[in-house]
């Protein structure tokens, strides 16, 4: 890649792909409206360049794209609970700006797009692993966002040719996650807990499962993608290809920090899922794709991240 533009490339996913492309030599243009994102998960670097502004924005998008071999698209609305309160603000991020990004890299003749997915499209099957074939059955307004951002990436590459690659993520987690924000993930509101001595909250029994996933295995399936030769028009999940219930990720926590409160129990909440695994094989055999860090190690460093933060 000589350049490539990261939309949300201050957020936390985002910030960590600018990081990875830098130290590669990749020239990076960051496109952020810095709404979830930080100026501070940004390096200083001759060789990036920050733009903020809107993923709507056609004006933005298409001064941010230009001179760009590669996208790679991690702007978002995130989060199940914020989708549900407000559904429409979270549609017009992940759908019209995947639209607007999409026709932008098909005016601008870009090689690739790659595209950040989610593993909530496959909603609450029973079926383990789960696997790209499986029907998908989104439950929240998130997941239905970004089924349609998958459908989008698919009918641009099938209509106009443009090269697209959708990575459906599942639970990553890492250094730079924010636990401020009311809709923050679990494993930064779990570690906070333990830093202020109250107790975590867990919704439902805890015995749902997650397939939590390092941010670092993330960043490499994004630039494995970049160069896949075969991956145009490709979905495929990237994952750890395990599972852990909320209640031993809690306890491990707990161990690592080496403090904390029993956790406290509520109701479930609506849109979450049960059970999430990945069959990851599609991704091994398309980007020789495979989890290079465990998750009890990603968790560990997680954890000391935190703990370390002043």
């Amino acid at each position: 890649m000589k350049r490539a533009l990261v939309t949300g490339g201050a957020g936390f996913i985002g910030s960590h792909l600018v990081e990875g492309l830098l130290a590669e030599g990749t020239a990076v243009t960051v496109l952020d409206n810095f709404s979830t994102g930080h100026r501070a998960n940004l390096p200083e670097d001759p060789k990036l360049f920050v733009i903020e502004g809107s993923i709507c924005d056609a004006d933005c998008v298409a001064r941010a794209i230009d001179g760009v071999d590669v996208v790679l698209h991690q702007a978002a609305l995130p989060s199940v609970p914020r989708s549900i309160q407000n559904p429409v603000a979270t549609c017009r991020v992940n759908i019209e700006g995947t639209a607007v990004l999409l026709e932008a890299a098909r005016v601008a003749g870009v090689r690739r797009v790659i595209g950040a997915g989610s593993s909530s499209v496959y909603g609450d099957t029973v079926v383990l692993p789960k696997s790209e074939t499986l029907p998908l059955n989104p439950l929240s307004p998130y997941a239905v966002s970004k089924l349609a951002m998958e459908k989008l990436f698919a009918t641009y590459h099938r209509i106009y040719g443009l090269e697209t690659v959708v990575l459906r993520y599942f639970n990553v987690f890492g250094p730079r996650q924010d636990p401020a924000s009311q809709y923050a993930a679990v494993i930064p509101l779990f570690i906070e807990s333990c830093r202020s001595g109250s107790a975590p909250t867990i919704f439902g029994d805890g015995e749902q499962s997650r397939d939590f996933t390092y941010v670092a295995n993330v960043v490499r399936a994004n630039r494995l993608a970049a160069n896949a030769p075969n991956a145009g028009g490709k979905v495929l999940n990237v994952a750890c290809a395990q599972r852990h219930t909320v209640n031993r990720l809690a306890a491990q926590i707990r161990e690592y920090a080496g403090t904390g409160a029993e956790p406290l129990y509520k109701p479930a909440r609506p849109g979450d899922v049960k059970h999430s695994e990945a069959d990851i094989t599609l991704a091994r055999q398309v980007l020789n794709y495979s989890p290079e860090v465990r998750f009890e190690d990603g968790l560990q460093r997680t954890v000391q991240w935190f703990l370390g933060r002043e």
